[in-house]
């Protein structure tokens, strides 16, 4: 089984800049790169089943990458939390293209990932090395139902600690159910780069990322929430990659009134759902898997 080979990217900001880290698979030569891009609470290693399957399935001729976003995972942490935010985390992601150089460009963004997906492919003069070719938006759109941001913004930026990893996952699983079946051994898996050990206490583990991660989305009011809309749906508008969009069928975060819309406007995104899931797929079952290696591989 491969494992990917972990890296880092100096990018710029307003204290001195910060290293985001990013996990390399396949062929590090390869000029074909698929980017994943994590949803909010999450980190780079949710893609390791998919990357895997990428990198079967097109040989020894493509490079997965998986950025931790800044404040996540391996990454640095922001001295000023208000840092927190999609229009600098894309910033962020065209300091790794730029280091990345590749000659084909795709683009897989869960949640958060798809929002900064939307800035890096919505604005025509960025100083991107190539155009975005494929972009798949898993359960995200230019619309995010409120009532989602408020069940996130309960738990998202707690200082928890546990006794084991084991006990971390269970954790992670009473608040992400929404997910979709897993097999205890999945789960565990999918959960194991969530933690992180508590630094001079044996035993004791803590999530992998900045609690401060949550103050500027507990900032977030209605109102801005509504002007934020606007302005993606016009980055959406922009598109011009061919685009897939993914749906948990029972997502509380992409309604099925925003998804048909993204269908007939802008990209006109093909559109599948699936089953038995909420926000949001995980890309660990094969059906989901499947999906997003033929869309970018055949």
């Amino acid at each position: 089984m491969i494992e990917p080979t972990l890296n880092y990217v100096h990018c710029p900001d307003a204290s001195g800049g910060h290293r985001m880290a990013y996990w390399e698979w396949g062929n590090p030569q390869s000029a074909h790169v698929v980017v994943c891009v994590h949803g909010l609470s999450r980190q780079g290693r949710d893609f390791d089943v998919l990357a895997r399957a990428l990198c079967d399935k097109a040989g020894n001729d493509l490079r997965v990458v998986c950025p931790d976003v800044v404040g996540r995972g391996q990454s640095d942490w922001l001295k000023d939390p208000a840092g927190y935010q999609v229009p600098n985390y894309a910033a962020d992601m065209l300091a790794l293209l730029a280091q990345l150089q590749p000659t084909t460009l795709d683009w897989v963004g869960t949640s958060m990932g798809g929002l900064i997906g939307l800035v890096v492919c919505g604005q025509a003069d960025l100083p991107l090395p190539v155009p975005v070719r494929r972009l798949v938006l898993n359960d995200v759109g230019p619309s995010i139902q409120w009532d989602a941001l408020q069940r996130i913004g309960e738990y998202l930026g707690r200082a928890v600690q546990f006794d084991s990893v084991q006990q971390a996952a269970d954790a992670l699983w009473a608040i992400s159910t929404s997910f979709g079946p897993h097999t205890p051994a999945q789960w565990l898996a999918f959960s194991r780069p969530m933690v992180k050990a508590v630094a001079g206490v044996p035993g004791r583990w803590t999530l992998h990322y900045d609690p401060a991660i949550a103050v500027p989305f507990r900032a977030m009011t209605p109102e801005m929430a509504a002007q934020s809309e606007a302005l993606l749906w016009q980055l959406y508008d922009n598109i011009k990659a061919t685009t897939l969009l993914l749906r948990g069928a029972q997502s509380d975060l992409l309604s099925l009134e925003t998804a048909q819309a993204m269908t007939v406007r802008g990209p006109k995104a093909r559109l599948v759902e699936f089953a038995g899931v909420g926000h949001a797929p995980t890309f660990i079952v094969d059906g989901q898997v499947q999906t997003v290696t033929s869309f970018l591989l055949d």
